[in-house]
């Protein structure tokens, strides 16, 4: 695995606890049988559109209770707006507000407060999806 290049994991939230929390939870490697991740952090919506313009991210992970823009609406965007867009998990306020995570076409969603094994195995299962819908590489 070692030769495989780290998976690029972008983490919104305008709390910067939040965003701890979820780099905390996953740690360097969400499952054995994954590359390692690394994180890339956005306070603002205008950080989350730019990098994920980029085109080099494989998994954004959006708080959906973060402020102005909440990450249901950025996920809802992102999936109109980038073509072939990477998976989005989505953090909802509580579990009740799974419907929601529907709605922004998120592909995953997990709720406040962040349970670690829950993040890390919707985590894993979208990156195991990713790295299988990956180009092999020479």
């Amino acid at each position: 695995m070692s030769s495989e290049r780290p998976l690029k994991v972008l983490v919104y939230s305008d709390d910067r606890t939040t965003r701890e929390s979820v780099r905390l939870s996953l740690g360097k490697r969400p499952a054995a049988d994954l590359p390692e991740l690394e994180y890339v952090e956005c306070a603002t919506e205008p950080a989350v559109i730019k990098t994920m313009d980029k085109g080099d991210v494989d998994l954004a992970i959006l708080d959906g209770e973060a402020v102005p823009a909440g990450g249901l609406g950025i996920a809802r965007q992102l999936k109109d707006e980038i073509f072939q867009c990477p998976p989005v998990l989505v953090i909802t306020g509580r579990p009740q507000d799974a419907w929601l995570a529907t709605w922004s076409r998120a592909e995953a969603a997990v709720s406040h407060p962040i349970d670690p094994i829950q993040l890390a195995e919707a985590t894993a299962g979208l990156l195991r999806q990713r790295v299988a819908s990956l180009p092999a590489t020479t």
